[in-house]
């Protein structure tokens, strides 16, 4: 037995519950899926096609368009929500330790809400007749009546209006906490130089909160892949003429009302393989070797 066994191994017993969870929920489906693939699986069986799936999916035009679709949902929500948790995070900070405390719960308290109880007061927003609360906040200054998500040309945007006008919480909470641990003396020496305001906050808050920012939007773009009650609910599941469709409700829809689960597999494949490309670049860009 070595020595390294001998000294840790009740640690490895006591991680041993844990990791056995992880793989049994977790690295098994998820090897299964990738399996699941290389099939034209469905509910009477299998049988193994190698790549035909990504093939077909290659040649799909609604899974291009839910891709298209996914990409720009994450690539519009993503850097709002980012910017605004920045922007009020940065706004409650000067305020006291009490005020501060206030409005961080007053901005997280909204994400205990359902997802789905959240998608359903958009849906009445973004209602198309004229009394749904957008058209008619907006005839009330002449605009309107719009279609929303009534429209394929309209549909996405309300869509991502619906998550961009939702200010993140949990980003705000992070900032915010974040800026309480920043060092005071970097903003001392600024000060003595007769630095502004924005001037501090451009070239000292921002650069040091570079790892709270990466942290934020690598996990807003996969929770943005993988957007779905948002859609479902608003837009009836992708809808007008999959106008809003996304990956994961391809994916839903192709493996639980079309029952192909092997190609449901691979699109999953897909959105797995985007995601991680996309997070090694946001952590070969936004990463640093800044400490405080």
């Amino acid at each position: 037995m070595s020595a390294a066994l001998r000294r840790h191994g009740w640690s490895y017993l006591f991680v041993l519950p844990t990791f056995s969870l992880f793989v049994i929920f977790t690295l098994l489906p998820v090897a299964q899926g990738l399996v699941l693939a290389l099939q034209d699986a469905r509910v009477t069986g299998g049988s193994f096609i190698g790549l035909a799936n990504f093939g077909t999916l290659a040649d799909d035009p609604v899974f291009r368009q839910a891709l298209g679709n996914t990409v720009l949902y994450a690539t519009v929500v993503v850097a709002a929500q980012v910017t605004l948790a920045l922007i009020v995070a940065s706004l409650i900070q000067p305020l006291g330790a009490k005020s501060r405390v206030f409005y961080r719960a007053l901005f997280y308290l909204p994400l205990v809400n359902s997802a789905i109880l959240v998608a359903m007061v958009w849906r009445w927003i973004f209602n198309p007749n004229p009394f749904g609360l957008a058209n008619a906040t907006l005839g009330t200054i002449g605009f309107g009546p719009f279609l929303w998500i009534g429209s394929s040309d309209q549909a996405l945007l309300a869509v991502i209006l619906s998550a961009v006008l939702t200010i993140p919480g949990g980003g705000v909470v992070l900032y915010s906490a974040a800026m309480g641990s920043l060092p005071r003396e970097l903003y001392e020496a600024a000060d003595l130089e007769g630095a502004g305001p924005f001037a501090k906050w451009r070239h000292i808050t921002v650069p040091l909160l570079r790892p709270t920012t990466l942290y934020l939007v690598v996990v807003y773009t996969i929770l943005a892949f993988q957007v779905f009650e948002r859609v479902y609910i608003m837009t009836n599941g992708g809808g007008p003429n999959n106008a809003t469709i996304t990956i994961v409700q391809l994916i839903y829809s192709t493996a639980f009302q079309f029952g192909r689960y092997g190609l449901a597999s691979a699109m999953a494949v897909v959105l797995f393989a985007m995601a991680m490309v996309v997070a090694i670049a946001q952590f070969r860009s936004l990463r640093t070797d800044v400490e405080y």
